[in-house]
C-alpha cells in the first residue's frame, strides 16, 4: 500500500523539498547571500548556481554549507561563533546573513506543502507507522507549524536539536539515527525520505531499512549514486494509482 518493504515501522522525512516546497526559498536566500559576498570580494566573481547549491549546500547544516561552498571557490573564512551577527565576515556570520533572508522570504511568502506528501503522511499514519521530521534547518519548528501538518508528526530532529545534542550534520547519519531513537525503532525498521544528495548518503551510511530519493530538480541518477534504493518525483507516487 505504501510502496515500502516489509518490516518498516517508522518514516523519517527530510523537510525542505520532501514535505515542504521551501527548497526554492532556501536556494533564493543562499544565492542572495553568496552572490553579495562574492561580489564584495571580486566584482567579476561567477554567480552562485543551482548545481553548487545541490552539491555543496542542500541538506547540510548552515555552517557546513557555507564552509563547503566557499572552499570550492578557494575561500577560507574564520569560523566565528553562533553568536556572530549577519555582518560578520565569518562562517557563522555568512550563515546568519542567509537566515535573515530566509526568514524574510518565509514571512513574505509562507510555507507551501506538497499535497502528495500530505497524502503519504496521512496514509503512513493510517497504516500505524510512526513519523518524524529530520532537517538541518534551525527553523524546523516554525516551518512545521506554518505548514499545518504538525498533527501528522510524532517527533522532530532539527538544527536546534542537533546543536544541543552535538549531532553531526548530513551526510553523517547522526540526525536520522536520533530520529529513529526518538520513535523507538532500529535503523533497519525505518525508511529515510530525502531530496538532497547529502541526505540520501546519510540514509545509506546509517544502514536504514530503505532510502527513498525524492527528485524535485532532475537529479535522479545522482540520488541513486548516493544511496537511494528508489527514486520518485513525488511521495504520492509510492501510493500507486488513486
Amino acid at each position: 500500500m505504501l510502496g515500502l518493504p516489509d518490516g518498516i515501522r517508522a518514516c523519517l522525512f527530510d523537510m525542505d523539498g520532501v514535505l515542504t516546497r521551501t527548497a526554492t526559498v532556501h536556494m533564493a536566500a543562499w544565492k542572495r547571500t553568496f552572490d553579495g559576498f562574492l561580489r564584495a570580494r571580486d566584482p567579476q566573481a561567477a554567480e552562485f548556481t543551482q548545481d553548487e547549491y545541490n552539491r555543496f549546500v542542500d541538506g547540510k547544516p548552515r555552517a557546513d554549507g557555507v564552509r563547503d561552498f566557499l572552499a570550492s571557490r578557494g575561500i577560507t573564512l574564520p569560523e566565528g561563533s553562533p553568536d556572530d551577527g549577519p555582518d560578520a565576515e565569518t562562517v557563522h556570520g555568512v550563515g546568519q546573513r542567509k537566515n535573515v533572508l530566509l526568514l524574510r522570504e518565509l514571512d513574505e511568502h509562507g510555507v507551501e506543502v506538497y499535497p502528495g506528501s500530505v497524502r503519504f503522511l496521512e496514509a503512513a499514519r493510517a497504516a500505524g507507522l510512526a513519523t518524524a521530521v529530520v532537517t538541518a534547518s534551525a527553523n524546523g519548528e516554525q516551518v512545521v507549524a506554518a505548514g499545518g501538518f504538525g498533527d501528522l508528526i510524532d517527533a522532530r530532529v532539527d538544527g536546534v536539536v542537533a546543536a544541543a545534542e552535538g549531532l553531526r550534520g548530513k551526510p553523517a547519519p547522526d540526525t536520522f539515527l536520533a530520529g529513529a531513537r526518538a520513535l523507538g525503532v532500529t535503523p533497519a525498521e525505518a525508511v529515510v525520505f530525502e531530496d538532497a544528495l547529502a541526505g540520501v548518503a546519510a540514509g545509506r551510511a546509517g544502514e536504514f531499512g530503505y532510502v527513498v530519493g525524492v527528485d524535485r530538480v532532475g537529479q535522479a541518477d545522482a540520488l541513486r549514486e548516493n544511496g537511494a534504493d528508489v527514486v520518485v518525483e513525488d511521495l504520492a507516487d509510492l501510493l500507486g494509482p488513486n
